[in-house]
């Protein structure tokens, strides 16, 4: 599968989604689709996918998601219909399957990362008593820098900017400023939206059926952009208790995964995904980790983000610098290249493996 993994990542959404559900309906899993009510570029209709596996013990649950982050989608569809791909009636998966894909069709299909209502989703998944309100200390004096109200250019001077704002308050203060989450600028980035989104809302009316039965759960959810280009990080962002440290050091290994409290490429989120399925008790045991690949350097990467949402915003969607933008977000986060591409994929299909295997060594409690 390693091989040709560079010529397996789809073109758009639409075929995406065609993909995996024909390599889902081809092993017989169950399929469910939902709906947000739009349509893509293509016309089609915009939906997420969920695939359950029928077969495995059903204590023992391995969940795999893709798509949080729109665009992103692209690596983490590939990597679900590999896996759907390498596997047969005659050699199934080891263990009861929950494949989430697309989980932002619309970031998706639209080249976004955020969804219809320029939610960022992973900054969204708020915990009963957090109110959706707020920005991180110094997301205001950014404001004017990150979110231009007026169409990209090329000749601006973002580098240079960025550079200046990263040698005045230094990378981590900084990220932490631009990228923990806010809800108080609708039209900028990283907003977290005024209450639960859609995809909030049915996952948590559905996430409970299709884990009933599990006891110990390994959710894996797939992302890129962010940390050495090619490289793998298993970021946490929840209080690891020894079990769940024990489980990524021996089946990931020890410098396999880091905490948003660390010095490395992580920062502390609010709103996150993982710390809301932590928060759901949904099985004994559940590990959740944000499987993130890097792409790009974070200049460009945040460079990426303002200039496709300018254009979102204050452009049109056929003009010249509103195409550009687009285009270049999804290189940033899903990049051309046939080596990054083989790399990732055989690092997404390696995490796979390790985590059924570590699944299949557990006891159930």
């Amino acid at each position: 599968m390693a091989s040709n993994a560079a010529t397996t990542f789809s073109l758009d959404h639409s075929s995406a989604r065609q993909r995996f559900r024909q390599a889902a309906s081809h092993l017989g899993w169950q399929l469910e689709s939902y709906p947000i009510g739009l349509v893509g570029p293509d016309g089609d209709e915009l939906a997420f996918d969920v695939a359950c596996s029928q077969g495995g013990a059903p204590e023992k649950v391995l969940v795999v998601s893709s798509g949080v982050h729109g665009v992103e989608g692209f690596f983490g569809s590939t990597v679900q219909v590999a896996l759907l791909e390498q596997w047969t009636s005659a050699t199934p998966s080891p263990t009861r399957c929950v494949f989430l894909h697309g989980l932002n069709p619309f970031g998706f299909a639209w080249l976004r990362r955020f969804d219809e209502n320029n939610v960022d989703p992973n900054r969204n998944f708020l915990l009963p008593g957090e109110r959706f309100e707020g920005a991180p200390d110094g997301y205001a004096e950014l404001d004017d820098f990150l979110n231009p109200r007026r169409p990209p250019s090329r000749w601006e001077p973002f580098t240079l900017k960025a550079l200046w704002l990263i040698a005045r308050h230094g990378m981590p203060a900084l990220r932490q400023a631009v990228a923990a989450g806010q809800h108080d600028y609708p039209r900028g980035l990283f907003f977290g939206g005024n209450g639960p989104s859609r995809t909030q809302q049915m996952l948590g009316e559905n996430m409970p059926r299709w884990l009933r039965g599990s006891k110990c759960v390994v959710h894996l959810d797939f992302h890129t952009g962010l940390g050495r280009k090619g490289a793998c990080k298993l970021l946490i962002d929840y209080p690891l208790n020894e079990m769940q440290r024990r489980w990524l050091t021996d089946w990931f290994g020890t410098d396999s995964f880091e905490a948003c409290d660390s010095n490395g490429i992580a920062y502390d989120a609010r709103g996150g995904f993982g710390r809301w399925c932590m928060s759901r008790a949904l099985a004994p045991h559940y590990l959740f980790a944000c499987a993130e690949f890097g792409t790009y350097g974070p200049v460009q990467v945040l460079s990426g983000l303002r200039a496709e949402n300018q254009a979102h915003h204050w452009s049109t969607p056929k003009a010249a610098s509103t195409i550009r933008a687009k285009q270049r977000l999804k290189e940033l986060f899903c990049p051309a290249s046939s080596a990054w591409r083989s790399q990732v994929v055989q690092r997404g299909l390696d995490l796979v493996s390790r985590a059924q295997k570590g699944l299949l060594q557990v006891a159930p409690p």
